[in-house]
């Protein structure tokens, strides 16, 4: 018993869970203690600067995350670390940039967007890109060399240091917005610090990086930053919108932020799954193991669908609940709103392994344009239905609902582009996902009587 719960807690799938998990929920905490601290403008305008930092975010490191995970995956020491010196190289370009673009925007538009959170966002984003630089590219390398326990540590401390501040914060200090981003520019920092000292962030490996790699990271880059930003502007563009409405404005942002901060509950198994599902894929991919890619893929969408179900059922049912305890008693008067807008939530979260995984499939096969496509499909058919759901029905639940809908279309497009490219069968997703389960329960039971 003990040293078969010892291998389960030493394995790549429960440390890449058990990261996930410990990060969503310290955001989960930070999230509540945020909804309590600040007003409901003043929380809507932190979350649309987070939102915008996060797409941002996704477009500087879609460019190389991906693209590191899969050619590390395949590579030799030398390799890897011209790989990650290229990474980190891209990186501190594309953080220039961001200098050089939304510092002189602050100043020059500063009477338009002052005291909202486009303003913070344009003053105070460059330095959060440039802090958070390092332990972002070590991420990538420590996913692809799958060190999860790394992983776990590195983000605790990130994320761990960061709720330790906003609990201070709320009984001590009562700081606003933009200490509680000079806080979290800090935090980022000493998450970097860790990295750079680890030499896990590719800085010490700049002058190994050649031509050849940085071009090789770019081009296939360039189509998964497209995906990664797309698929970030698929929750974001909800945000973005709902924040132009003159009727919803800042406290629409907040009440919407609620329900879509519980898809991170669902989103927790996806990303670990994932995590470790890419390597194994791309590796199969790299030796033409088209039967053993299959079977990676089958069994990951189905052990993941499975696996939410009952935990998506237990939502549903108790989503008054969930919303009272994220957004406490200032959100009483819009519970029974939040509540179905959660409920739809829920639909959304059945949804989306296949339609991830898919993705994360199309990737894996070097098939970065395909990933992109489905997701410029999907994002413009999101667009269209918030765009609807705002300024035609004036309503958030119509703004969830276009949400299952894109989601719905990126499953069928996902499965379209990867079933031109390995024959698949539906079926076998879940009869591969139950077997999943099926071979855990008979390890455990033979572990325990032998």
């Amino acid at each position: 018993m003990i040293p078969f719960l010892k291998k389960i807690v030493k394995e790549n799938n429960f440390l890449s869970l058990a990261g996930n998990l410990s990060f969503s929920v310290i955001g989960i905490l930070s999230f509540i203690i945020l909804t309590r601290s600040l007003g409901k403008s003043d929380f809507g305008d932190f979350v649309l600067f987070t939102a915008l930092g996060t797409t941002v975010d996704l477009f500087r490191f879609g460019l190389t995350r991906t693209a590191i995970t899969r050619f590390i995956s395949g590579s030799d020491e030398n390799e890897k670390r011209q790989f990650l010196g290229s990474s980190f190289l891209i990186g501190l370009i594309l953080a220039g940039i961001c200098f050089v673009l939304l510092t002189p925007a602050y100043f020059l538009f500063f009477g338009d967007i002052s005291g909202n959170g486009y303003a913070y966002f344009f003053k105070w984003y460059p330095l959060v890109a440039l802090a958070s630089l390092p332990w972002n590219n070590a991420i990538a390398f420590l996913q692809a060399e799958q060190k999860f326990q790394r992983i776990l540590w590195l983000t605790t401390i990130n994320a761990g240091s960061f709720l330790l501040f906003l609990i201070l914060n709320f009984f001590f200090f009562q700081l606003g917005i933009e200490a509680i981003i000079m806080v979290q520019i800090a935090t980022n920092i000493l998450a970097s610090l860790v990295s750079i000292y680890q030499k896990w962030d590719g800085l010490t490996d700049i002058f190994s990086s050649t031509r050849e790699t940085v071009l090789k990271l770019f081009h296939f880059g360039k189509y998964s930053m497209g995906t990664s930003l797309g698929s970030s502007l698929l929750k974001s563009a909800d945000t973005f919108i709902i924040g132009l409405s003159p009727v919803l404005g800042s406290t629409g942002i907040a009440l919407y932020a609620i329900p879509m901060k519980f898809t991170e509950f669902f989103e927790i198994p996806i990303r670990s799954f994932v995590a470790t599902a890419f390597p194994k894929m791309a590796r199969a991919s790299m030796l033409n193991d088209t039967a053993g890619f299959k079977k990676i893929f089958y069994t990951y969408s189905g052990a993941i669908t499975i696996l939410l179900v009952p935990f998506i059922v237990i939502a549903f049912v108790f989503a008054a609940d969930f919303i009272w305890i994220l957004g406490g008693s200032e959100y009483k008067d819009s519970a029974d709103l939040i509540g179905n807008v959660f409920r739809i939530f829920c639909i959304y979260g059945i949804l989306l392994p296949l339609d991830r995984l898919s993705g994360v499939a199309l990737d894996s096969l070097n098939k970065p344009k395909s990933n992109l496509y489905k997701v410029l499909i999907m994002l413009t058919a999101n667009v269209i239905g918030d765009l609807i759901a705002v300024f035609v029905f004036k309503s958030l639940f119509f703004v969830a609902l276009a949400t299952v809908v894109f989601t719905l279309i990126g499953m069928y497009f996902g499965y379209f582009f990867l079933n031109k490219e390995i024959k698949l069968e539906f079926t076998e997703i879940f009869r591969n996902g139950w077997q999943f389960y099926t071979d855990v329960y008979h390890q455990f039971i033979i572990k325990k009587h032998g």
